[in-house]
């Protein structure tokens, strides 16, 4: 047990032969968790088991989970790279007991994995409890037989574990290895210290308590366990090496960064930190672009793009020109492809997205640095050390520097940065645009239904095959409380033992219909999935009383159903056929199916040519009409992945899955409803396509009968075309071609007759030139023109004036129109900025321009002559005339 990869799984083995099931991994994006930014603890994807609100058909369970800590109060970023321990992308060894053993077990677990298997002596060994478990203080003294001296009693703080203000918690457990003497922070040091002498290996965690709002706790009626270790710690302990980096979980990327930057490794300190640095960051790019977070400026995309810009820095320092992080990223996929293949198959859309935020960095990264410098030197200067918020912000908001690579940099120049004003830079530009983020995207989960799951409130689907069926209602809710009863016109959502009714989840809306029984009837708008087996119908009472128990017939709108379902399958064929046409890159972003349309977000970099999109429409509706079997089978998770079934990113699945099957081109993990052969779709019809943020596009599109009003529609407004152009639905092109191309002759004679009018006007311009102060001045209304023409006519008779000032007005489609020129001879006695400046707003208006060219337009038509004597004014004023 020596490489990372044999102490991961040595670590899953041992466990599973303890009756655990070995879990996967789940994704980097929390899902229906608005608290949390990213996946940061092996606990989290077993929240809702924990709080009662999921069953699972397993009691004991273990994982090795990637998790992220960058961001939200996980912001200690800085630290990554110069200290032996932190990072952005870690993975969390687990242990999980829902209600089965308990603090015995927990304890004996551990104690054996480390001491027999991974054959860490005892003797380096120390353990803290909470100050008053006496339990857990006694496991370890009379059970394991850990020597009082090396079991420690500690506070809250650090041996007491809680999920939120209110809610389940319990005191802790830590093991700790003492690493020697040349890790420790000085005589004082002891265990518990913040140094890595004393190294916390493995935090056990017994959740025995249920904490209200009042503060009070009382014992949960099934304790816990929930542990954690973190990979990269232990593997660096059972590799002897003094840092986290050293360990082979590191060693081939920085070997990569070696060979880029023609640096070695261990031979200079700053050195060490950006390989290091950039080393963590490839991880974390890697991981979070494979689970579908792209680099944005907000939330999780805002913590991506300031890992990659930190890391392309870290590279300049190492005096790397080019880009290198898309490489570095694939050293990532090459290295763990055994435990985590989607990375791997994800690889060259990863490159592709690194790639292509490491080129816009270098596009602004010298412009930014150059004004960093200089405003670090201007600081120097006047003896400060802290930089202003507004230029931290303006380096932020203009050239992409992320506020923390800013205090980098002039963490290195010994200045601080002024972050509360940078803060209130930053909040006045919130207020222009909506929140940054709001946890994991999803709405939060109201209180009611997480009551009402932990409960023990399931409801059964029973809709796949059918869109009716009978049921007994167990709960009723108005206004967001139980209710006993509910009558005609009241709002409510009712709950069912069992329901025909898709429940909105996986990007399919709802559906529709109604609940009803011997006396009343409740018309259902729509139907919501707040948590994975709670379905809840929100609709109306029309007639009648309702009534927990009562028994109910319930049928869904099979008309709606039946176009979503179409629309879903169509989703699947679009898929596939976007991997075919533009590559294995594509993958869904997302999507949205209801009755009426379909949208589709997909992972791609360039908006798609009218041809190509018209080749891909064309296949989709080929293979509808190839009528395939749309077949649906229950798989193992794993297996169902091996066969090539498509996951969606970021998507929390079960151990058993759904896999849709259409023809023999697509396979997906898929919840949701489907027709059973393409042909019933009809008409597929793309109505829209475009980007929806970096490297992700959008389709909208319509199938069935939705497709052929659209169809119908664009014939409409095409017959009406002809009717107006008086020609036949085909020749509507070439005739409107005909027309612009008339359209086009008329306005060139236009001009020339314009041209014509300002040559006879220019002739006789000229007698209203005067000399003011030796210097030849012109000052004169034309006939109506637009800036543009103006400027050219102006142009025109500056040339022709040789040396001296213009001053033209003008009326055009009803605004004022003022033009200022002065010869360069003259420019430096008479601005013609300043002659707009004082002239414009008699009309109105404000200009702007050059000293030898200004233009100035507004809405006083009927003060032109009065602005052309303030012009006067100037230029006398200036050449003393």
């Amino acid at each position: 047990m020596k490489t990372a990869a044999e102490i991961r799984q040595a670590f899953l083995d041992y466990f599973k032969s303890k009756g655990h099931t070995p879990v996967e991994s789940s994704a980097l994006l929390p899902q229906n968790d608005p608290t949390l930014l990213f996946t940061n603890a092996g606990m989290v994807q077993f929240k809702d088991v924990f709080l009662g609100a999921e069953t699972r058909p397993y009691t004991r369970a273990t994982s090795s989970q990637k998790c992220m800590r960058a961001g939200g109060k996980h912001n200690d970023l800085e630290n990554v790279g110069r200290t032996a321990r932190h990072h952005t992308f870690f993975e969390m060894l687990g242990n999980f007991s829902f209600g089965d053993y308990f603090k015995n077990d927990a304890i004996a677990f551990a104690w054996e994995f480390i001491t027999g298997l991974a054959k860490i002596p005892a003797e380096r060994l120390y353990v803290t409890v909470f100050r008053d478990d006496d339990e857990a203080y006694a496991i370890w003294k009379k059970d394991v037989g850990v020597a009082e001296d090396r079991i420690l009693r500690m506070g809250e703080k650090d041996n007491f574990w809680s999920m939120g203000d209110t809610g389940p918690c319990g005191p802790c457990s830590e093991i700790l290895i003492d690493q020697g003497p040349e890790f420790s922070c000085g005589p004082d040091c002891k265990p518990g210290c913040d140094c890595d002498r004393y190294l916390e290996l493995w935090n056990l965690v017994f959740m025995q308590f249920n904490r209200d709002a009042a503060g009070v706790m009382t014992p949960l009626p099934k304790p816990s366990i929930d542990t954690g270790m973190g990979l990269e710690r232990i593997t660096a302990v059972l590799q002897g090496k003094k840092t986290n980096y050293d360990t082979d979980l590191f060693i081939p990327i920085i070997a990569y960064v070696e060979k880029t930057s023609g640096k070695t490794y261990l031979k200079n300190h700053d050195n060490d930190v950006s390989m290091r640095i950039i080393a963590d960051h490839s991880r974390a790019v890697a991981f979070l672009v494979a689970d579908g977070v792209m680099p944005s400026n907000e939330g999780r995309g805002y913590v991506l793009r300031r890992i990659m810009r930190r890391a392309a820095r870290h590279g300049k320092l190492l005096d790397i020109t080019k880009p290198f992080l898309f490489e570095s990223v694939r050293v990532v996929a090459e290295q763990l492809q055994a435990v985590y293949p989607e990375v791997l198959r994800s690889i060259d859309y990863i490159a592709k997205v690194v790639l292509s935020e490491e080129q816009t960095f270098t596009a602004t990264l010298e412009s930014g640095l150059k004004i960093l410098q200089e405003e670090m030197e201007k600081l120097k200067i006047r003896g400060g050390v802290e930089l202003r918020g507004d230029t931290v912000f303006k380096l932020y908001d203009t050239y992409g520097f992320p506020v923390d690579l800013t205090a980098d940099i002039a963490r290195e120049q010994g200045l601080m940065v002024d972050q509360e004003g940078f803060e209130a830079a930053m909040a006045e530009q919130r207020t222009r645009a909506r929140q940054a983020w709001k946890g994991s995207g999803e709405e939060s989960i109201a209180a009611i239904y997480k009551k009402l799951a932990q409960d023990g409130t399931r409801v059964e689907f029973t809709g796949y095959d059918t869109c009716t069926g009978s049921s007994r209602i167990t709960h009723i809710i108005k206004n967001g409380e139980l209710a006993s009863t509910a009558a005609a016109g009241d709002e409510v959502e009712i709950i069912t033992t069992a329901t025909p009714f898709y429940g909105e989840s996986g990007g399919q809306a709802g559906d529709a219909g109604t609940i009803s029984g011997r006396d009343f009837q409740v018309s259902i708008a729509e139907t919501a999935k707040p948590l994975p087996e709670l379905i809840v119908h929100k609709g109306t009472v029309m007639k009648g009383q309702i009534a927990p128990g009562d028994e109910a017939q319930l049928a869904v709108e099979a008309q709606l159903r039946a176009a979503t379902a179409n629309n879903h399958t169509a989703t699947h064929i679009l898929q596939a056929v976007l991997q075919k046409h533009l590559g294995k890159h594509v993958k869904q972003a997302g999507s949205f199916v209801t009755p009426e349309r379909l949208r589709f977000d997909f992972t791609h970099f360039e908006a798609l040519p009218k041809d190509e999109l018209k080749k891909i429409e064309q296949e989709v509706n080929r293979l509808i009409r190839d009528n395939s079997r749309v077949e649906v089978e229950q798989l193992a998770q794993k297996e169902a992945i091996s066969r090539g079934a498509m996951a969606l990113f970021g998507e929390k699945y079960g151990d058993r899955v759904r896999v849709v099957s259409v023809g023999g081109f697509s396979m997906e993990l898929c919840g949701g409803t489907h027709i059973d052969a393409t042909g019933r779709i009809g008409l597929f019809k793309i109505v829209s396509e475009g980007a929806v943020a970096a490297g992700v596009r959008r389709i909208e599109a319509v199938t069935g009968e939705a497709a052929c009003l659209y169809v119908q529609q664009q014939q409409a407004v095409l017959d009406r075309a002809a009717d107006l152009l008086k020609t036949d639905a085909a020749q509507v092109a070439d005739r409107v071609e005909k027309l612009f191309a008339a359209q086009k002759s008329l306005e060139k004679e236009i001009e020339k007759l314009k041209s014509r009018i300002m040559a006879k006007e220019a002739s006789s311009i000229f007698d209203a030139v005067r000399d003011i102060g030796g210097v030849k001045v012109l000052v004169a209304r034309v006939s109506g023109q637009d800036p543009k023409t103006l400027r050219s006519y102006g142009d025109k008779v500056r040339d022709k004036l040789g040396s001296g000032v213009l001053v033209l007005a003008a009326e055009a489609e009803g605004t004022a129109q003022l033009l200022a020129m002065a010869t360069k001879d003259i420019a430096g006695k008479v601005s013609a900025k300043k002659i707009i400046e004082f002239a414009a707003p008699i009309i109105g208006g404000r200009g702007g321009g050059r000293d030898d060219m200004a233009q100035a337009g507004g809405p006083g038509v009927d003060r032109l002559d009065e602005a052309l004597v303030k012009a006067v004014e100037v230029i006398e004023k200036n050449l003393g005339g």
